[in-house]
């Protein structure tokens, strides 16, 4: 025994221990890596992040409360991860089927379906109870959301192109309820906001669905608007839509949301989005498709910043 410490040697028993301890603890980082994948931490930050940004620009808000800004962040990254558990469970088989979700953690199997579904009502219910700490009305908004989501927009995906269209829907209500939760109300602003992130999603998601056309189609879904995929209709629907959001920018300025310096930013924000899908349309190729889908990464979160900045004090 002297021999083994004098040469520096720990003992075989806590050699053991520590392999135990580092093993255990490869295990926890693994779980905790699932359950991010799981709720699609990057997708739900982004939703999160507008419906902050809505409540922020409401009316009543004239002051920065941390609390109830990390209240809603919390709320809502509980709610749109429950939605997104449950998108997984139910699309298991699916996802196992497309090469670029066949690593999530329930088209895996490293975690059950019943497993997934537990998470995703405890944090449903979670989420639901800490919003309505600001009103009823933005938790009943954060529910109709989740069961939109998960409930409709989910098995949609198989029977129609027309699922995109219900997926925008909850993929817009993040606006409604920040504003609900800053205003107690829905108004004028309210809608606008939601009209502009309704509008976004269908380049947005048109451009994913273009990349991943393969993967989809093998799984059974229809998300282009065109039967055949990858067409001139599908890109033009995408011009199309990219052009609905022109007027729809220039709504928070004339409603007294916004000053004119946003109305600037808005506005090149939309035609470079514009640009974006047209060339999509022109060149017909998965890198047109990819440059759509990157801007509108860039275009949501340029528009909302800037409308908050220049927001017009009541």
């Amino acid at each position: 025994m002297n021999s083994t410490i004098s040469s520096g040697r720990k003992p075989l028993i806590l050699k053991s221990a520590e392999t135990i301890k580092q093993s255990g603890s490869f295990k926890i980082a693994d779980k905790l890596k699932d359950y991010m994948l799981l709720v699609k931490f990057n997708l739900s930050f982004m939703v999160v992040f507008s419906a902050v940004i809505s409540y922020l620009l409401a009316p009543k808000v004239k002051v920065y409360d941390w609390r109830a800004i990390i209240l809603l962040f919390v709320g809502g990254m509980l709610v749109t991860g429950s939605a997104n558990a449950i998108n997984q469970a139910l699309e298991k088989q699916t996802d196992a089927m497309m090469k670029r979700t066949a690593g999530r953690p329930v088209a895996s199997g490293r975690m059950t379906v019943t497993e997934a579904m537990s998470f995703a009502v405890i944090c449903g219910l979670a989420g639901t109870l800490l919003l309505w700490h600001f009103n009823f009305l933005t938790a009943l908004l954060s529910v109709f959301s989740l069961f939109f989501y998960a409930f409709i927009y989910t098995p949609l995906k198989k029977v129609s192109s027309a699922a995109v269209l219900a997926g925008a829907i909850p993929g817009a209500m993040p606006c409604l309820i920040g504003w609900a939760a800053g205003n107690d109300s829905l108004s004028a602003g309210g809608w606008i906001l939601f009209a502009l992130q309704f509008f976004w999603q269908f380049p947005h998601f048109w451009a994913i669905a273009w990349i991943a056309h393969k993967d989809y189609s093998a799984a059974g879904f229809k998300l282009l608007p065109s039967g055949d995929g990858q067409t001139k209709y599908s890109a033009l629907q995408a011009v199309i839509y990219s052009l609905l959001l022109l007027p729809v920018g220039f709504m928070p300025y004339f409603n007294g949301m916004s000053g004119s310096v946003s109305l600037v930013i808005v506005l090149i924000a939309n035609i470079f989005m514009i640009g974006q899908c047209v060339r999509l349309y022109r060149e017909m190729t998965i890198q047109a498709a990819r440059r759509v889908m990157f801007s509108s990464y860039i275009y949501l979160p340029v528009v909302l910043l800037a409308l908050l900045i220049d927001k017009v004090a009541n």
